[in-house]
């Protein structure tokens, strides 16, 4: 057993420094991390730490793999000492360089979240923030993965010409698709120039009405009232003409169109349309001094088109928002319907009249007689 030690003196006192090394080093980051989390959750009660986590984690793995790597030394030929030199330090640049781009991307990520959080308590518009955050993330692992290039020797060119300031768009240039370009010039044009913004809601077409929840470096994501999320491209949504229910004034004319029969009587049928409009709790008054001085009725219902089976009126109903007005155009047609019903005013539904020449209906009749089908083309010729 001396004979051993003695043997081996200087790879035992070195194990065990390298040992003694990696735990204190693991000890040293327990520290640190206790303390970073009592800080934070002092500052921040209501967050959970979870980038003082992730870091602990990774430093405790790289101090175990530098720690092995170190250890293999005792093992391995003088001839091999250089390049496991050379690998040792590759891991730890690595290791540093991930811990910092992680560490950042955390950091970045965690204040504009909390930046949004304060524009939303603060009743201002997020958007810009939340758009930013993703460019601002994708810059970080963009420098981060440059760094890490930088280790290797024959790819050395590629990150110093992407680090180079021109040669940043040259690179993404080469990897990115021009779908993908598009959508990201179209998502900064949306933060530039704001046709919407994040909660205004707004209406692509018939199908794709809903909340702006979120615009990313490629897309935007829209909450439909079926709480479905549809995700339209920017570059698509950009050339789309949409409607934005909450640009500028939010209050909303609803139009309530109903066809009555000619039969009916017109005068009567615009009081009740008027009566209901003006009896609902979302209807709101939107007549000038002016309007209300020349007694003009605070919702106008007119005859705007005498069709084939019916005469349509409409009625124009404000409400203070969107969602209200949709609320308000349901309730109307209900109760407008039993109105209708109750007051004898009549809701025509399409009807064809049929007319048979004196032969066409001896024979159909004595078909019908005895029993025989009668097909549409019979019915049809002269």
């Amino acid at each position: 057993m001396t004979d051993f030690f003695n043997t081996n003196k200087q790879a035992i006192i070195f194990a065990f420094i390298v040992i003694g090394v990696v735990l204190l080093l693991r000890f040293s980051t327990s520290l640190l991390h206790k303390w970073l989390e009592q800080r934070s959750r002092k500052k921040f009660p209501n967050e959970e730490p979870t980038t003082i986590h992730l870091t602990q984690k990774i430093l405790n793995a790289l101090w175990i793999v530098l720690g092995l790597m170190a250890l293999a030394f005792i093992f391995i030929d003088k001839e091999q000492y250089k390049v496991a030199r050379e690998n040792f330090y590759l891991v730890l640049y690595l290791g540093i360089v991930a811990v910092i781009t992680l560490v950042a991307a955390s950091m970045v990520q965690t204040w504009f979240t909390r930046s949004v959080r304060e524009k939303i308590a603060n009743d201002q518009d997020p958007t810009s923030y939340k758009f930013l955050r993703y460019i601002a993330i994708f810059g970080v692992y963009f420098i981060g993965g440059m760094l890490a290039i930088l280790a290797f020797p024959s790819l050395r060119g590629i990150a110093q010409t992407a680090l180079g300031g021109a040669g940043v768009l040259a690179v993404v240039a080469g990897v990115a698709s021009q779908e993908a370009l598009a959508n990201l010039v179209g998502g900064l044009f949306i933060i530039s120039f704001k046709p919407f913004k994040i909660n205004d809601i707004i209406k692509v077409d018939e199908s794709m009405v809903g909340t702006v929840t979120d615009i990313t470096l490629r897309h935007t994501v829209i909450r439909n009232y079926e709480n479905k999320m549809i995700v339209i491209p920017n570059s698509v949504i950009n050339k789309e003409k949409l409607i934005n229910y909450d640009l500028g004034e939010r209050m909303c004319c609803q139009w309530i169109e109903v066809g009555i029969s000619y039969g009916s009587d017109i005068d009567l049928a615009k009081h009740i349309i008027r009566e209901e409009c003006e009896d609902h709790p979302n209807l709101i008054d939107n007549r000038s001094e002016l309007d209300k001085y020349n007694n003009v009725k605070k919702v106008i219902v007119r005859v705007i088109e005498l069709g084939d089976s019916a005469v349509t009126l409409r009625a124009w109903a404000w409400a203070s928002n969107f969602t209200d007005a949709f609320v308000m155009k349901c309730d109307l047609y209900e109760s407008i319907k039993k109105r209708f019903d109750k007051e004898g005013i009549e809701i025509p539904f399409p009807h064809r009249t049929m007319v048979f020449q004196e032969n066409q209906l001896e024979m159909l009749n004595t078909k019908l007689h005895n029993g025989t089908s009668v097909n549409q083309n019979e019915m049809d010729k002269d």
